[in-house]
């Protein structure tokens, strides 16, 4: 698998219940923090970022327990005051302060959220035909960069199309602001992110990324 473009940074946070009084990593011993998936960027994230107060966290456990949840569980359980914490990304960023009046104690502006790849074989292959992929999908970024509100109203309808239910120009509006729209890589990001994992036990060892940003 190669990377050929960014698509989007950010929009990753970690939301708290209205009455939680904690603001670092400390305050955390004996919560419940949810995460969408195990091994997922966001719960690397957040068993990265819970030690540096000088907490142990494991798979299981530890003095701060990581609940690997689906998206839509989280928030259920969040307004049941089931989790203390959660940590996702958006839409649901903005639906855990919207709908159950969540407040971000901690926005990864730089994460990388979203990429462009191909396959190794296939980039080789068919080289002139990725680059095409790659410079048609640069420019529709620039074109929504330029156009946000009219690119937010084609979110929203395509959403309402294959959610078959409607959502509303103030989420997507308040999502939109916490994501970053772009066709860079950050290597520095990408590194940062296999040193979190490889300090949380996801990974033993170092893979070379020397080779997995390969511009067409």
């Amino acid at each position: 698998m190669r990377i050929i473009a960014g698509a989007a940074n950010g929009g990753a946070a970690l939301v708290v219940q209205p009455d939680f009084t904690g603001n670092v990593a400390g305050d955390f011993r004996g919560r419940k923090i949810a995460t969408p998936q195990l091994g997922n960027t966001q719960d690397v994230s957040a068993r990265a970022w819970l030690p540096a107060g000088g907490l142990k966290i494991t798979q299981t456990g530890g003095d701060a327990f990581v609940v690997p949840t689906s998206n839509p569980d989280q928030l259920a359980l969040f307004k049941q005051k089931q989790f203390d914490a959660v940590w996702t990304v958006e839409p649901w960023v903005t639906r855990l302060e919207l709908e159950a009046q969540g407040r971000v104690l901690v926005e990864e502006a730089d994460a990388v959220t979203t990429v462009l790849v191909s396959s190794a074989k296939f980039l080789g292959a068919q080289r002139e035909l990725v680059r095409k992929f790659a410079a048609a999908h640069r420019e529709l970024t620039e074109w929504i960069v330029a156009n946000p509100d009219e690119a937010q109203k084609l979110v929203a309808a395509e959403i309402g199309t294959e959610m078959r239910a409607q959502i509303s120009a103030e989420l997507v509006q308040r999502a939109w602001k916490r994501i970053h729209l772009t066709t860079e890589v950050s290597r520095a990001s990408l590194d940062a992110f296999v040193a979190s994992a490889q300090a949380v036990g996801f990974l033993r060892g170092a893979p070379d990324l020397a080779k997995l940003i390969e511009t067409p």
